[in-house]
């Protein structure tokens, strides 16, 4: 979880905010950049594979991205991650 916790709670917060994507979906994020699937990130958070993919599909409208990696490498890019 090393990727997903890069930067200051306030930044990654402030980051947060002027993207538009709530806290749930940068913790589903981050952890989808580090690799795991949507069963996986599940497990970890403690919700559905089917809650996590809806986080997933807000997070990629957001960004206006339509895969993983390109969700990764736009996160990346703004500092969300």
């Amino acid at each position: 979880m090393a990727l997903a916790m890069r930067g200051t709670p306030d930044k990654r917060k402030a980051n947060c905010t002027r993207h538009g994507l709530s806290a749930r979906e940068v913790e589903v994020l981050g952890l989808v950049a580090e690799g795991l699937t949507d069963q996986e990130v599940a497990g970890a958070l403690y919700l559905s594979p089917r809650t996590v993919g809806q986080h997933l599909r807000n997070v990629y409208r957001k960004l206006g991205v339509s895969c993983r990696t390109a969700t990764t490498r736009e996160a990346i890019g703004r500092g969300l991650i």
